[in-house]
């Protein structure tokens, strides 16, 4: 039985045996059926020339078919389809032969018709038999046999991505699932069966199921489910205690073909409290093609996630820059192994060099500039202001200047909403670069009609999975066994995936006629709390018990909720529902850029209190939260 149990495929002339056998014996089978089984009449007949006959001719037939050639324990509508042809030929064959010998040798033939039809309907039923038995028997070897530990689960959705599921996981050997019920939100589908398995309405379902059953696993399988029904469902596994896994999307099956190992389980990206933000705007690539593109960032995640999808609007040169060796090294190394064909240039540069800058401004001619590079941490850029300053407001005042000079088409500004209504120097630093790419570029339009550099400010929140996000922290923090930690029980903060935040920041590039700060729809904030009780959930953990939570106080700069408008801001909407622009009022660009000179010269004084205290008068609404910098604010 072990030795059953490791044969993957049935040998080909086992099979080839096997139908050619089964032939034989329908020919003799039809015989007497024909005959009542009355063995009299039989004798009389050639019944061994006509089974002979009727097999032969099915082994030429099943040479040019190839009907032996499908593996048993994957047989299919296909290889059903398949043995029909090879009975169908084989049944006119010998109908001509009996046609032709009829004609030419008084009346006489190899087989009765009657007999033929019925052992071509025998064959027929009986090759299809044995092979859904050897099928089931496979099956039963590789699960029922080797396997003592079966789990109990259940697959929500009696669709196709559901039957697709439940078939794959009864063939696949390595699973050890019992599907033992479908759930299903369409009320018309109750009481039905789908491979004897009953279909229940609704998620309610599930803990009578648990009850009955044992149920320990749920297998989404719905393919347009949207999120707020996504989150109920898991709120309701996570209640039961029952583990949530979902079918992938059908275009990343292999060869189309599900798997049992492409069934994952739920990520906490799945559990975003919005619909995914899908975009498709054909004018993205009418304004890239051809173009050379500066990223700066390159390495990080927002900046390598818009190299990626720039790269498929065919730009003449991407330009990946970027001041961090290791993940520069590794963008790269990504895109000669699977963007082969796209133009690139790698740059190990720091955006805070003039002269490096003017250097790539010069020899590559930028058309158009996305400007991820940012020092992002709060509580890091507390403690170092000097850093945050130089970097996010004396950087982005060199690119900009240079893509005047250059005359740079485009200049898109990727902000945060940890700009708005500040309390950390590096949300005022992102707010200061704000203010002045956008006085920058009022004044270019007072005193430039036509032909100078467009800017465009883009703001939006957390981004999952990015690098220091809160994600990848509690990842890590469960895997260690705990504990979580949390700033505060009340703190929230809004997402959004990499890859729609960066389809966000092109869309809003297109859009962009100059001087916009586009604000992105980001849903409802989660609250922290509850994103770290459901992933230690989904890990399978019990909170407090397994994995406890910690909380250990507000950080410096840091505050409970973001904003994504100052409170002086107004609202203008546009075609896209998902994307809304800020407005504010017009700025002096010659005292911005005054201040900002200012700036250049208290660089490298070893002076933060000045420092900051010019940042609070640049950005009026930076009041200081958890900070030692609250006191310049009590002064004023």
């Amino acid at each position: 039985m072990k030795k059953l149990s490791r044969l993957k495929i049935l040998p080909r002339w086992i099979i080839a045996t096997l139908d050619l056998l089964i032939l034989f014996q329908s020919a003799f089978f039809g015989y007497l059926v024909r005959f009542n089984f009355d063995l009299d009449p039989v004798e009389q007949q050639d019944v061994l020339l006509g089974s002979l006959t009727f097999t032969i001719s099915g082994l030429f037939v099943m040479q040019g078919t190839r009907s032996w050639r499908g593996i048993v324990r994957h047989t299919g509508f296909q290889d059903g389809a398949n043995l029909l042809k090879t009975i169908v030929l084989n049944f006119f064959i010998i109908l001509f032969l009996n046609f032709f010998l009829g004609i030419f040798y008084n009346d006489t033939y190899l087989l009765p018709t009657s007999v033929l039809i019925i052992a071509s309907l025998s064959a027929m039923f009986i090759l299809i038999f044995y092979r859904l038995l050897v099928k089931e028997l496979f099956v039963y070897l590789k699960g029922g046999v080797t396997s003592t530990e079966i789990r109990n689960g259940v697959i929500f959705g009696a669709g196709e991505a559901g039957i697709i599921a439940q078939k794959t996981i009864k063939s696949d050997g390595q699973c050890r699932m019992d599907i033992v019920a479908f759930l299903d939100d369409d009320s018309k589908k109750e009481g039905n069966y789908i491979g004897g398995k009953r279909i229940y309405n609704g998620i309610e379902a599930l803990e009578k199921l648990t009850q009955i059953y044992g149920v320990t696993e749920l297998i989404i399988g719905v393919r347009d489910l949207s999120v707020t029904r996504k989150n109920e469902i898991i709120d309701e596994c996570l209640r039961l205690n029952v583990a949530v896994s979902v079918v992938p999307p059908v275009e990343q099956w292999i060869d189309g073909s599900l798997t049992a190992g492409a069934i994952r389980e739920v990520k906490i990206e799945d559990l975003l409290s919005r619909e995914p933000i899908i975009l498709d705007n054909p004018q993205i690539e009418h304004d890239l093609k051809g173009k050379v593109v500066l990223v700066t960032g390159a390495g990080g995640s927002i900046g390598s996630e818009l190299c990626s999808q720039i790269s498929h609007y065919q730009p003449k040169l991407i330009i990946l820059l970027d001041i961090a060796e290791s993940s520069l090294y590794e963008i790269e190394q990504e895109f000669r192994e699977l963007r082969p064909s796209s133009a690139i240039k790698v740059i190990l540069g720091d955006v805070r060099n003039t002269k490096k800058m003017k250097e790539v401004f010069r020899e590559f001619k930028p058309e158009v500039v996305f400007h991820a590079a940012a020092y992002k941490h709060v509580p890091m850029m507390e403690r170092y202001p000097e850093e945050a300053i130089h970097s996010n407001v004396i950087g982005t005042k060199i690119l900009a200047d240079l893509s005047v000079l250059t005359k740079v088409e485009k200049f898109v500004f990727v902000s945060t909403d940890k700009a708005v209504n500040p309390t950390n120097v590096m949300g005022a630093a992102k707010r200061a670069a704000e203010i002045y790419v956008q006085a920058l570029n009022q004044y270019l339009e007072a005193n430039h009609k036509t032909g100078h550099t467009r800017f465009i400010t883009t703001r939006f929140g957390n981004v999952l999975g990015s690098n220091g996000s809160v994600i990848p922290r509690f990842k890590r923090q469960i895997l260690e066994g705990g504990p979580i930690t949390v700033t505060h029980p009340e703190i929230t903060r809004y997402f959004m995936t990499i890859p729609e935040a960066c389809q966000l920041v092109l869309e809003a590039a297109v859009m962009g006629s100059g001087g916009e700060i586009f604000v992105f729809d980001m849903g409802q904030p989660v609250r922290i709390l509850d994103l770290a009780e459901k992933m230690i959930r989904l890990s399978g953990k019990k909170v407090g018990t397994d994995i406890k939570i910690q909380f250990s106080g507000l950080r410096e700069g840091e505050k409970l909720f973001e904003e994504l408008l100052n409170d002086f801001e107004t609202v203008k909407i546009t075609h896209h529902p998902k994307i809304k622009i800020a407005q504010m009022l017009p700025s002096s660009f010659h005292r911005i850029e005054g201040q900002i000179e200012l700036f250049q010269e208290m660089i490298g004084k070893n002076n933060e209190i000045d420092l900051v205290r010019h940042l609070k008068v640049m950005v009026p609404e930076f009041i200081s939260n958890s900070s030692r910098f609250e006191v310049l604010d009590r002064l004023n």
